[in-house]
């Protein structure tokens, strides 16, 4: 296949985990699914198809770009959501594609305005707001001065949503901060309101506001880690299991990411094993080299402590990872050979490599390990003819 990896992506695990989502935010809720980052890793071009399949039908991503790869590759013409960068010049694209935006500043307010006058096509824009992250928003001041302008040109926009973002929902020491924030938002959003302007949806939550506040769910909730079959720290999954009597994970991975033995060999105690003097065997061992290195997405900081899955076994990768391959001890696998499947993210057998452990290990975020995944690894779904839009859609279908 001429690649030293590859990722797999399983349709059955999707279809198991927006199943167990629509379970906790009910059937009345729209779900957007989050694919900014490359679809957290797992490839916009696999993953928008396979969820479109299973009933999604609305997608969030960051920025333009992301957008027209969204629009190329959907099947069912679903709805795009660009939630942060837009130049102005891209503006003309989106208002006549029909793809929604945040609006959060007065320029892009004025520019999307007139993008839509010239192609003739109304913008669907989402007003956000300022509750407290101090990123991107309206304060209150800016978003009077908006709203005067939008009602002066009633005739050039769909007041889609109005939103918000919030300031690390997933650890309970924001707690307050997040829900001063959500008092916040529905405090504009009731002012808002006032004026005559009425947003199609509110939306605020993010997959652990989802989990973690109830309240944040209103009419839409914007879905991203949770999908892919991960946690957005222990504290949100502590909090969704702590009222059920099962303690197993209720999400399964979708992706799996796997490569290859490259070559093994006998080392002898008191030899260093790789680059420096890092790791040196303390008896006689077996190692095996992978093709897989940092250049692939597999962190450096692994180096002495990453761990991957050969023949079911969990071992230990040893010495520092390279630019391109890293080094594995298989002395508890005595048969490992040349060609065996070493799997890096997902499972084989009974055991399971996760993102959270694997950033845990290298001091990374679910997030930033996975959207390191580099885009040249071929990814490849694994489809489940049977669970075709077998995922409830109440909630998903368009507004």
């Amino acid at each position: 296949m001429f690649t030293t990896s590859e990722i797999e992506l399983d349709q059955a695990a999707l279809a198991n985990n927006l199943s167990y989502i629509r379970k906790i935010i009910g059937n009345d809720v729209r779900l957007s699914s989050v694919v900014k980052g490359n679809a957290y890793g797992h490839g916009i071009f696999e993953f928008v198809p396979m969820a479109e399949t299973l009933g999604v039908d609305h997608f969030s991503v960051f920025s333009a770009d992301e957008a027209l790869e969204v629009t190329n590759i959907s099947m069912q013409r679903s709805q795009v959501m660009i939630m942060g960068f837009v130049d102005n010049a891209e503006l003309e694209w989106a208002v006549l594609n029909e793809v929604e935006f945040f609006v959060f500043e007065l320029d892009r307010l004025e520019m999307a305005i007139e993008a839509a006058r010239k192609v003739g096509k109304k913008a669907r824009i989402h007003l956000e707001f300022e509750t407290g992250l101090n990123r991107t928003g309206f304060n209150k001041t800016d978003l009077v001065r908006a709203v005067e302008f939008l009602k002066k040109n009633l005739d050039h926009f769909e007041l889609m949503g109005d939103c918000t973002h919030y300031a690390g929902a997933e650890s309970i020491a924001n707690y307050v901060r997040v829900k001063n924030q959500i008092k916040k938002f529905n405090k504009m959003d009731k002012w808002l309101r006032s004026t005559g302007l009425e947003p199609l949806v509110k939306h605020t939550a993010c997959s652990a506001a989802a989990i973690s506040y109830p309240k944040s769910r209103m009419e839409m909730v914007r879905i991203g880690i949770l999908q892919y079959g991960f946690w957005p720290s222990k504290e949100t999954f502590i909090d969704c299991i702590k009222h059920v009597s099962s303690r197993e994970d209720p999400l399964r991975r979708v992706m799996k990411w796997k490569s290859k033995v490259m070559d093994v060999k006998e080392v002898n105690t008191g030899e260093f094993i790789g680059y420096g003097t890092t790791f040196m065997a303390s008896e006689n061992m077996k190692i095996a080299t992978v093709p897989v290195g940092y250049s692939h997405g597999y962190a450096r900081s692994l180096s002495n402590q990453g761990r991957v899955l050969i023949r079911g076994k969990r071992l230990a990768v040893v010495g520092i990872v390279n630019m391109n391959l890293l080094i594995v001890d298989v002395s508890e696998c005595p048969g490992a050979e040349k060609g065996d499947e070493v799997v890096l993210i997902g499972d084989q057998g009974d055991n399971s490599i996760s993102v959270s452990s694997f950033g845990e290990l290298s001091d990374q975020l679910n997030y930033e390990l996975l959207t390191r995944l580099p885009r040249n690894i071929p990814r490849t779904v694994i489809t489940h003819k049977t669970l075709t839009n077998q995922i409830p859609t109440n909630g998903l279908s368009k507004a």
